[in-house]
């Protein structure tokens, strides 16, 4: 009983701590960023220029400086179209990060190969979905998906990831319970590592 009580309190005060890590103010993205992701096929590096989405770009910021895309998987791969992710594993920090809906940015630039930019399930509704380019999908562009940023190395590894399962995945069902389905159901899913800052293209942060 004395036992069940102190996993209790653990767990409790990791959760507030993980909550607490969630609120923490990260401040403006700078003008120019990168943000390098490594999988489990390797590491790919996004750079990130503000003036392209200012709302995204900060967003984005936001969610790589407090690692909420470690351990993400890539649960919706169409070789030809895109590739997206932005799902944790943590039903918990998806419930927080979902309230938060960001406005839409104008579109100042085409979502061309390699481009990344913010899914959406209509007008205002970004969260934390992001998807990357597989082709040169110009028809996104009058339907309101902004660019934010571009892969700038590493573009073979995004071109590599696993495919098999395509649409396949209930992002619903995903955000409610993502680390069960992913890890009976899609057993071989890519899977992000970590991420490391390299902010002013250079200096790295962790």
């Amino acid at each position: 009983m004395r036992n069940f009580l102190w996993m209790t309190i653990v767990v409790a005060l990791l959760l507030a701590a993980c909550a607490r890590k969630q609120v923490e103010d990260v401040g403006k993205a700078p003008d120019v960023y990168r943000v390098q992701f490594d999988t489990t096929k390797g590491s790919f590096t996004v750079e990130v220029h503000k003036d392209w989405a200012p709302l995204g770009a900060d967003r984005f910021y936001e969610l790589a400086k407090k690692k909420f895309f470690d351990g993400n998987r890539f649960f919706r791969v169409l070789k030809g179209f895109v590739v997206q992710f932005g799902i944790n594993g943590k039903p918990d920090v998806m419930d927080y990060w979902y309230q938060l809906r960001i406005p839409d940015d104008p579109v100042k630039q085409s979502n061309t190969r390699g481009t990344i930019t913010f899914a959406t399930s209509g007008p205002a509704t970004r969260t934390t979905q992001v998807f990357i380019n597989y082709d040169d999908n110009t028809k996104l562009d009058a339907q309101g998906f902004a660019p934010f940023g571009r892969v700038v190395q590493g573009m073979e590894v995004v071109d590599n990831l696993n495919g098999e399962y395509g649409e396949a995945p209930d992002q619903g069902k995903l955000r409610c319970r993502v680390t069960t389905t992913s890890q009976t159901t899609f057993r071989t899913w890519t899977t992000l590592r970590r991420r490391a800052f390299c902010s002013c293209l250079r200096q790295r942060f962790g």
